[in-house]
């Protein structure tokens, strides 16, 4: 039995040695780790409206949206021309031609408004792949953030449900800046 005890003891008493030499060092350094992990949230819609990549992919948009307007507008003209013909010698104008009048009127009312539908279809996929190309962007400068500032984790302000935030929990503003510097230094 004796012995028994003086074999387990061997194997025991480092065992104990190292668990307690272990505790001493763990113990101030856990004292020192931070009780609080950090949490933080960014608005994308601010991201977006407000870093230079967001408001050039705006700007690019409009432009785009202009050039579409131009040519729903010059349709527009011709539907109201032919309108106005068929409306003022409408009377004057025989049943056949004023049915193949009118027939044209409503396959040109047709066209633009299909022309219309396919654009707004265009510039929202257009507007979907811009939104989706900064947000690939975005995942590194969230990451960058997080890790420089310390954060365990960053929720997007609206998808998340975040209902309250912090002001100071807010990195939105630090997201802006790190990624319009991004974007400077690509475009060098």
């Amino acid at each position: 039995m004796r012995r028994r005890f003086r074999q387990a003891a061997v194997v025991v008493v480092p065992v104990l040695l190292s668990l307690s030499a272990l505790w001493w060092v763990l113990t101030p350094a856990l004292a020192q780790a931070p009780q609080a992990t950090r949490i933080g949230y960014v608005d994308l819609q601010r991201i977006l409206a407000r870093s230079q990549a967001g408001v050039q992919a705006r700007e690019l948009l409009e432009k785009d949206k202009g050039g579409m307007q131009k040519q729903l507008d010059g349709q527009k003209a011709e539907l109201d021309k032919l309108r106005d013909e068929l409306e003022k010698k409408g009377q004057l104008l025989s049943a056949d031609t004023r049915r193949d009048k009118q027939d044209q009127l409503e396959r040109k009312l047709r066209d633009a408004q299909r022309l219309a539908g396919d654009f707004e279809k265009e510039l929202q996929k257009k507007e979907q792949n811009m939104g989706a190309k900064i947000l690939r962007e975005l995942e590194g400068v969230f990451t960058k953030v997080g890790k420089e500032k310390g954060y365990a984790l960053i929720l997007e302000r609206r998808q998340a449900g975040v209902v309250y935030g912090a002001p100071e929990v807010d990195v939105t503003e630090e997201v802006i800046k790190a990624f319009d510097d991004e974007t400077r230094k690509a475009k060098k």
